[in-house]
């Protein structure tokens, strides 16, 4: 593969003439000009009306699928049709009841998935929703409100606090504007903003009043082009792969063995009718309808307990993902830490304490429940000691703005002393105290300090009686990691999960985080991945252990990348700027708070705070991968089994070992235990776990192959030793066939010995000995079959325990030779073709 992948960055249809990355380099004036506007009287009304014909309306547009249409989907491919096939052939026998039963598997298995991906596809619907519906327009020289979806590139706007950025615009008056893009870019602080940058759609403004241009509307914005890629966005599940081949192995196998019987029994002459409606039987027993409904079934059960972990499953298959998955990429902000500001270690100059220091900046600040980010933060550090302030009045307090970066108090202490306290940017305070040459390059020497390690800086200062402002001290701001966020990340890798932090913050930030988390320190910025033409360093994407600075198609372009070098990935976010990628990945995760788009584009939504539950989400994943495994295995076995056995008994011996009514009564008694897989104790895998299809085939044809003989063994002591008639003979194959079958489902569920732990489940082993005992009684008393006695039962069920402890030992033997001897050959199979296949030069 080459390492160098371009991603499709392509110019859309009636998108403006300049990207955003453009228009931020541009001035006011060039942007101005080019978008062909007037700040002072906006556009014109007819201009306005010929824009939004040209761009389309500022809105999000979303190829629908018509409900029906969507639903009818479900009953086309491979496994409808094989489901569909055994459907006609019992309609075409007058099996009515077998009929229904298909037919209702058939309905819920389509009906289950048309849910499952109508409330996944909810994405782009939850992305339009958080777009503005009103903006503050000037057209025609007046300032009007009107829909935001009839916005066009030129408008001009005006965005005041708490207004939703109603498209990309770029700032051209007033004096400040503080935005929260964190929504949008992971940056966990407000950005602040002055004329001439640019701002994104569906930000929101924090503080502060501006007026802008629009640059982008709709589909062409920063926020659109999220959307597009949430379209584009999606896998096939490795689960839906495994059940492809599954059902096309034995449909294969039964359609080739069935139509030899039918052609050896056309040049026997035997009964035309007869032969046929056998060979319908035949089919309809061995095609697995069950296949999709069981595995759908254990996965439901599975989704059942994790949401009782307070993990919510949206899309069943991606437990089965999960089980596998070997990389999660996790969000930082609020993810694997607090999304709240802290105050870490102070550095103090000229405070007594820390203390002092504090409760100035504590006094610098507006301490009210609705208070910005950093003044909740000094409250909290403040802690039992903000008693000790509350009996200061403020006399004046001014605000902090990005123009004089710094807020300042006039106050009064309880004995009617008054002082000024300031807070605020470190060079803007120390402009303000003026201390020495030494003090001033200490102070530098620390905020550089605080810098390299990703914190914000505060200082503080204090101006008495005397008119001397003294320089107090240094707060450096962080988001401090999550509590549980160490355990989780330790417990993680000891499972074989890999997490690698993505986040739109600085690198020192995410480096910072990173080392406090004992993630890995190789953290990259997406400007050393990906460049401005569009390609990407997959190499780099491999060996990093997280990335910074990125944006959605980055984070989007990461996970893909790492997909086609054959991870499975899993991926973490709360924002709108994770929902393509949560939608890309393997495992698209949504963590508590998470936005509507975030929810809706990812397979599992938890609904308590942190990580710590992805854990144990893979813990049940993975025992849920085992009794999927352990059907699957169960299932090719038993297919094999009946019909090589069957088959070769009328090729060599011209001998019908069963009726077709014993057929019937053996896949409806099979079909009890199996449904309890979904049941059953599972061990867990200490490692991620996939579909190894070459394993589950080898395991199973080798059972089905040793059952066949055994089953043939039988056969000889019935004729040759006991001398029984063709009927007892035929009972005694049904007998022997439903209790070694169900014996096999012990044998399957696990790689050890059947007594090995875990036990099989009260469900599963009350269910199988039941309809063993149904069947053998039906055996005995000639229910449908002619009637064999308790002796020849008891013989047969102790030669099938026989061969289940012989089996047990075959078992047990390939296994080790899966785990020793195969590797070994995949080894020298690679060494072989080396010189073959020589690496290819990468390149960025």
């Amino acid at each position: 593969m080459n390492d160098v992948t371009r991603s499709s960055h392509d110019v859309v249809p009636g998108a403006p003439s300049a990207t955003a990355d453009e228009f931020a380099s541009l001035t006011v004036e060039e942007t101005l000009r080019r978008l062909e506007t007037d700040p002072v009287r906006g556009l014109s009304g007819d201009e306005a009306q010929q824009r939004l014909v040209r761009y389309g309306p500022n809105a999000i547009e979303e190829k629908r699928i018509h409900p029906l249409k969507r639903l009818l989907l479900f009953f086309w491919g491979p496994i409808p049709w094989m489901i569909e096939v055994a459907a006609v052939l019992s309609a075409t026998v007058r099996h009515w009841a077998d009929f229904a039963i298909i037919v209702t598997m058939l309905l819920i298995n389509a009906g289950v998935s048309f849910w499952e991906e109508y409330k996944a596809d909810n994405a782009i619907a939850a992305l339009k929703k958080t777009l503005a519906l009103k903006a503050r327009v000037l057209r025609n020289g007046q300032w009007r409100t009107i829909p935001a979806r009839d916005l066009v590139p030129g408008d001009i706007i005006a965005v005041r606090l708490g207004n939703i950025i109603p498209a990309d615009v770029k700032l051209i008056g007033g004096d400040y504007l503080s935005v929260d893009q964190s929504a949008l870019t992971g940056e966990s602080l407000p950005v602040d903003k002055k004329v001439g940058d640019v701002a994104y759609s569906s930000s929101i403004a924090k503080m502060g009043e501006m007026t802008a241009v629009v640059t982008a509307t709709g589909a062409h914005t920063y926020f659109g082009r999220t959307a597009r890629l949430v379209e584009q966005a999606g896998t096939v599940s490795h689960f839906q792969k495994a059940v492809l081949r599954i059902g096309n192995f034995l449909i294969v196998s039964t359609l080739a063995l069935v139509a030899l019987i039918l052609v050896v029994a056309l040049f026997r002459r035997d009964p035309l009718v007869e032969t046929v409606l056998f060979a319908l039987i035949l089919t309809v027993a061995a095609i697995p309808v069950a296949l999709p409904a069981v595995l759908s079934v254990t996965m439901a059960v599975g989704a059942t307990k994790l949401a009782r972990m307070k993990a919510i499953v949206s899309r069943l298959v991606s437990i089965e993902e999960m089980a596998g998955m070997d990389i999660l990429c996790s969000d930082k902000t609020g993810t694997l830490t607090r999304n709240e500001l802290a105050v870490g270690e102070p550095a103090l100059f000229e405070a007594r304490d820390v203390e002092e220091l504090l409760s100035v900046a504590a006094l610098a600040s507006r301490l009210e429940e609705d208070a910005d980010a950093i003044d909740t933060a000094i409250a909290r550090a403040l802690g039992d000691a903000r008693a000790k302030v509350s009996g200061f009045r403020a006399i004046s307090f001014t605000p902090f703005d990005p123009v004089r970066k710094r807020a300042e108090a006039e106050v009064e202490d309880p004995q009617g002393r008054r002082f000024h306290a300031a807070k605020g940017a470190p060079q803007v305070i120390l402009a303000l105290a003026d201390p020495d040459q030494d003090v001033r390059r200490k102070v530098e020497a620390v905020v550089d300090d605080f810098a390299a390690r990703g914190y914000r800086t505060l200082a503080v200062a204090r101006r008495d009686a005397d008119g001397r402002w003294r320089f107090l001290g240094l707060l450096p701001l962080f988001d401090p990691p999550r509590d549980d966020s160490v355990e989780t990340i330790e417990a993680s890798r000891n499972m074989g999960l890999d997490i690698r932090m993505v986040t739109g913050d600085h690198v020192a930030i995410a480096r910072e985080t990173a080392r406090q988390l004992h993630l890995g320190t190789n953290i990259v910025s997406a400007s050393e991945i990906f460049t401005p033409e569009g390609t990407h360093d997959g190499d780099c994407i491999e060996r990093a252990d997280g990335f910074a600075e990125v944006f959605p198609e980055h984070k989007y372009y990461i996970v893909k990348e790492l997909q086609t070098r054959g991870h499975i990935v899993g991926m973490t976010g709360d924002g709108v700027n994770d929902a393509p990628a949560l939608k890309q990945a393997d495992v698209g995760i949504a963590v508590s708070g998470a936005t509507d788009a975030a929810r809706a584009a990812a397979d599992l939504v938890l609904t308590a705070p942190g990580i710590s539950v992805i854990t144990r989400a893979v813990e049940e994943a993975r025992m849920i991968f085992e009794r999927m495994t352990s059907y699957a295995v169960f299932r090719i076995a038993e297919t094999i089994r009946v019909l090589l056995f069957m088959t070769l008994s009328i090729l060599v011996f011209n001998f019908y070992p069963v009726t077709a009514i014993m057929i019937v009564l053996l896949a409806i008694l099979n079909d009890f235990p199996i449904m309890m897989i979904a049941y059953d104790n599972a061990p867990v895998a200490p490692r991620p776990v996939r579909w190894d299809m070459q394993r589950v085939l080898i395991l199973s044809t080798v059972l089905g192959v040793t059952g066949v003989i055994s089953s043939f063994g039988l056969f000889w002591i019935g004729e040759e030793y006991l001398h029984l008639s063709r009927d007892v003979i035929r009972t005694f194959i049904f007998l022997k066939l439903l209790v070694a079958g169900h014996l096999t489902i012990y044998l399957t569920r696990n790689t050890g010995w059947f007594w090995d732990r875990p036990w099989p489940s009260w469900k599963l082993f009350v269910t199988t000995e039941a309809t063993q005992i149904i069947g053998t009684l039906a055996a005995v008393y000639g229910w449908l079959v002619t009637p064999i006695g308790w002796k020849y039962a008891l013989m047969i069920w102790a030669y099938a325990l026989v061969w289940f402890l012989m089996n047990n030992v075959v078992k047990v033997g390939l296994y080790r030779l899966f785990r020793h001897h195969l590797p070994r050959v995949a080894r020298h199979i690679r060494r072989v073709h080396m010189p073959l296949h020589p690496p290819h030069a990468t390149g960025h």
